[in-house]
């Protein structure tokens, strides 16, 4: 299903137990996006269960490859159910600034403000003003914004290519944020020239990371444990080097 929640899935998970769904587009780790055709199916699943909350996070929204984003909850019927998390750290490439947002029914966003209060005064003032700064250049104009996407595209397409030149590995093509999540499981069961056993994406992470020098994360992290996640938020060159390290790695699996 190239990584998309599907309303079939959706349904057979909810339980009596169940209160909150959170939804991820586009998503980390796999970068997949949920078009509005597949938002209207899943909020279709959901009218059967009304008491249901959603937490839709679209810190990705600015970074996509074709199809327009679409915020769950502009879909009907779902405004008052949902709560959607956001910030500036990808689209705006402020990620060291930290500073996002919640919009949601009053009556989530007091509760949630209550304990955040407990946690956290507030961002920098500095940081707060590089945000109003980047929501004025939304206003007049997203090109920089545009240019930042497109060299993601450009480096996406370029490791993803790489990724496909390596035997067993299969990997969907993403269509937002900066992440490829290719599974790799066809190595599990191998052993590297150390005497490692390559059981699982922690150990292959493992392996890559100190006899190659370069670090993905284990799929393990995400409940996903036949694939690993690599990031293309890098310049091309060490992208390039970066996959001939996985390509060397990968190869010396016996």
């Amino acid at each position: 299903d190239e990584y998309r929640l599907t309303p079939e899935a959706l349904r057979a998970a909810i339980t009596p137990e169940t209160r909150l769904l959170i939804l991820n587009s586009p998503s980390n780790p796999t970068g997949a996006v949920l078009h509005r055709e597949h938002l209207e199916a899943i909020a279709d699943v959901l009218r059967e269960h009304p008491s249901l909350l959603v937490i839709s996070d679209e810190i990705y929204e600015y970074v996509m490859f074709g199809p327009k984003h679409v915020s769950f909850a502009a879909i009907d019927g779902m405004h008052a159910r949902t709560i959607t998390v956001n910030g500036f750290s990808k689209g705006f490439a402020m990620t060291g600034w930290r500073l996002g947002y919640l919009a949601a029914p009053a009556w989530i966003s007091k509760a949630a403000s209550k304990i955040q209060s407990q946690f956290t005064s507030a961002p920098s003032s500095i940081t707060q003003k590089a945000g109003i700064a980047a929501l004025e250049m939304v206003r007049e104009g997203d090109g920089l914004i545009q240019e930042m996407v497109g060299s993601f595209h450009s480096r996406r397409d370029m490791v993803l290519a790489r990724l496909r030149e390596l035997d067993g590995v299969v990997c969907p093509e993403p269509e937002g944020a900066f992440y490829l999540f290719p599974d790799v499981s066809a190595y599990y069961g191998k052993t590297a020239p150390d005497g490692r056993a390559i059981d699982g994406s922690e150990a292959l992470c493992f392996h890559l990371l100190e006899r190659h020098d370069v670090a993905l994360v284990p799929g393990s992290a995400f409940g996903a444990d036949y694939g690993v996640r690599l990031s293309y938020a890098a310049a091309p060159a060490d992208l390039e080097t970066a996959m001939d390290r996985v390509a060397a790695g990968l190869a010396e699996l016996r």
